[in-house]
């Protein structure tokens, strides 16, 4: 039934106030702050201030931002629904039939007769402060409706004159870029099949200047594995919003009498400063019934060790070293199946290759199980190539928008995994090679954009279905084997959204293995993926994907803040060598439960050439911090830094636990790191410590702990 008060979804520190008295569908006068206990004449006073004049060359009524802007009710800016019938009934006004609320969440029903549609709009104040809205959209006449473009809104305050996205490339994800926020539409897009490396993981819009430890700031996200677009804009008339849906193409979703389709779920933060508002996300995400609970395992994965030259004897050896520094799970990546030596075949042949393997992968993984790991294996099921026997058999299998194939990228094609047949087949081959062996892991990888990715037999669009398809794909083998764990990766840190976390356990964050780069890639990362999602693992001393040399500790140290692990050939590594990384690794261990379970901080430097970054754990009383020196700095000595949020109340310790302030070209000690020091969390985050003097591509990690009694 109808309300008439404004309706008041509150949950986690976040208010959100929708009028329905006053427009055909809902309006949010207020997402962010909690407004605390007020009383319907309260939310009737907010719906009433929030309420615009008409003026001079306007519309004689004016049009609100509702959750689903129309033009027929005035709106002027982008619609948040667009479709037709063959070129007609292009224009909508859904119309609140009903308001279902149960406590921080709320279900609108809505209907066009003379259209012939029904909404339900779907919206969820979370537990950690998210606001999760969907839309499902659903035919009700009997000619077929062309849906082009459906998407949930969000209103920000007027103050927020400053966007925040990011962009990228393969070995340079989540690249971030800001940009005033004028009056216009502000569009990034993804129409490449699944997010890509230069999709934005988040649109955020805040006070110019709004950085990580303050300023208001608003940002929403798509939990979606395909096309999609984030938008946001500001119109003539004073209103501002962010949209968050999936990129429809031409012809993908056509709604027969009956049918219905529904978006993505698209979910927005707020705080003062991103790193509140990226905790809300960290939070509902470890707050969810199947997130990892067990000690996240410490990985090497074998990739940048032996490439595609797999030998018994190499891994082997490889294992054992492996075993020796304290790694915990054993990935065998690409280059095992069937016709596999080198990038140009074998995709789709998901066979053990017996020329390679002729005991199968059994000796390898008895030995690896027998010292004490687990087993993970690499597969790229969503591709194929053409010099295979799944191609040469099945080529009506593969995706393509006419009778030519898409051009190539990798050597590679895309199968359609909304065929059932190839669905079956992808599903009978893992789930053989799972049964057969004891593989407790799958790295699952996806390297490249899709192009012309239609159906081989209709030419339909088919980004949507796949999509489905692959969740679909993911439930089932997780289902058939329960204790799976999978690694989302795609070209590195190319799908990562919520839509595909739902069913794997971490993301790949990037290809590359500098630290160097690491240090952005995964602090924007971080926005939405917490650290035990996010895998990071140290890296030879000359960088693969660089050339750049690194010691060390800076590898270990910038990948030490994540799930951890291994892209190294520990064979070429002498007894030393192995002590070095071995310590590292149980070290890691050691603060893994603070590592993986505490909130994610990022200090505002006002040196650009300084990086300062902790976990503080969720009962405040210690944290880790890394202090890196990322390039030379304009002042010698550095000044000081701060280590923000930390309890003001409560004294900490603070010691060096890795690097050395000595190693750098500083001509006496630095005081306070010669013996551990004392403070409050107050001092440290206001005063803050002398940064040392380090030289570039360096890093100390500081471990903050109650002061013993002996301290105090």
């Amino acid at each position: 039934m109808l309300r008439s008060a404004p309706i008041h979804l509150r949950n986690g520190g976040t208010s959100v106030v929708l009028d329905h008295a006053r427009a055909a569908l809902p309006t949010i006068v207020h997402w962010g702050a909690d407004l605390g206990a007020v009383t319907a004449d309260d939310l009737d006073a907010v719906a009433i201030a929030a309420l615009p004049q008409r003026v001079s060359g306007g519309l004689d009524r004016p049009a609100a931002l509702t959750l689903i802007p129309q033009d027929a009710d005035g709106w002027l800016g982008t619609p948040g629904l667009a479709g037709h019938r063959g070129g007609r009934a292009f224009s909508t006004r859904l119309v609140t039939d009903a308001i279902e609320v149960d406590g921080a969440s709320a279900v609108i029903r809505a209907t066009d007769a003379s259209a012939g549609l029904a909404a339900t709009i779907e919206l969820h104040v979370t537990d950690s402060g998210l606001l999760r809205q969907r839309i499902t959209l659903e035919n009700v006449a009997a000619e077929p409706y062309a849906l082009t473009a459906l998407a949930p809104t969000f209103p920000v305050p007027l103050g927020a004159d400053e966007l925040l996205d990011t962009t990228g490339r393969h070995l340079r994800e989540r690249s971030p870029q800001r940009h005033a926020f004028t009056i216009g539409t502000h569009l990034r897009e993804s129409r490449r099949g699944r997010p890509g490396s230069d999709a934005s993981l988040l649109l955020a819009a805040g006070r110019t200047g709004f950085g990580f430890e303050r300023g208001l700031v608003h940002a929403v996200h798509t939990a979606w594995s395909g096309n999609h677009r984030l938008l946001g804009e500001r119109t003539p008339t004073g209103e501002a919003f962010l949209s968050a849906g999936e990129l429809l193409v031409p012809g993908e979703i056509e709604l027969a009498e009956g049918e219905s389709y529904t978006t993505p779920w698209a979910i927005g933060s707020w705080g003062d400063g991103l790193n509140e508002l990226s905790k809300r996300f960290h939070d509902e995400l470890r707050a969810r019934p199947q997130h990892p609970r067990r000690p996240r395992p410490v990985t090497l994965n074998t990739w940048e060790a032996v490439y595609f030259d797999h030998d018994l004897d190499t891994l082997t050896a490889l294992a054992e070293r492996a075993a020796r520094v304290g790694v915990e799970r054993f990935v065998l990546d690409d280059g095992w199946f069937r016709g596999r030596r080198d990038d140009t075949a074998g995709l789709g042949d998901w066979f053990v290759d017996e020329g390679v393997w002729p005991d199968g992968l059994g000796p390898l993984i008895d030995r690896v199980r027998g010292l004490g790991m687990e087993f993970g294996l690499w597969v790229e099921p969503e591709m194929v190539n053409l010099d295979s026997d799944l191609a040469r058999e099945h080529p009506d299998w593969i995706l393509r928008g006419r009778d030519d194939l898409p051009v190539p990228a990798r050597q590679q094609h895309v199968l359609d995994l909304a065929n059932p047949d190839a669905w079956e087949y992808l599903l009978d081959r893992l789930d053989a090679l799972l049964a057969e062996y004891d593989i407790a892991y799958l790295k699952w990888d996806h390297n490249r954009d899709l192009l012309e990715a239609g159906a081989a037999d209709s030419g339909r669009p088919r980004v949507h279905e796949n999509v489905l398809a692959l969740y679909r794909l993911l439930a089932a083998l997780k289902r058939r084997h329960p204790g799976l764990e999978i690694e989302s990766c795609a070209s590195g840190g190319a799908r990562v959204d919520l839509g595909i976390l739902e069913h794997t356990d971490r993301i790949w964050t990037s290809d590359t293995l500098d630290p160097i780069e690491r240090l952005q890639i995964q602090k924007y990362t971080g926005l939405l993926v917490p650290t035990e999602l996010m895998g990071a693992h140290l890296t030879s001393p000359e960088v693969h994907s660089t050339g750049r040399s690194v010691s060390l500790d800076l590898s270990a140290g910038v990948a030490m803040l994540g799930h951890f692990g291994i892209e190294w050939n520990l064979v070429n590594l002498d007894d030393a060598g192995l002590d070095a990384v071995a310590a590292w690794v149980a070290l890691h261990a050691r603060h893994r439960d603070l590592i993986h379970t505490g909130t994610l901080v990022h200090g505002d430097v006002t040196d650009a050439a300084t990086d300062v970054r902790g976990v503080v754990a969720r009962d405040a009383a210690s944290a880790l911090f890394t202090f890196t020196q990322v390039t030379t700095g304009v002042t010698l000595p550095p000044g000081r830094f701060t280590l923000p949020g930390l309890d003001p109340d409560r004294r900490y310790t603070v010691r060096v636990a890795a690097g050395s302030p000595a190693a750098g070209p500083g001509q006496s000690p630095l005081p306070w790191a010669e013996q551990p020091i004392t403070l409050t969390g107050r001092q440290l985050g206001t005063v803050g410590l002398q940064a040392p003097v380090l030289y570039p591509a360096q890093l100390v990690l500081l471990e903050l702990t109650e002061p013993s009694p002996e301290v105090e």
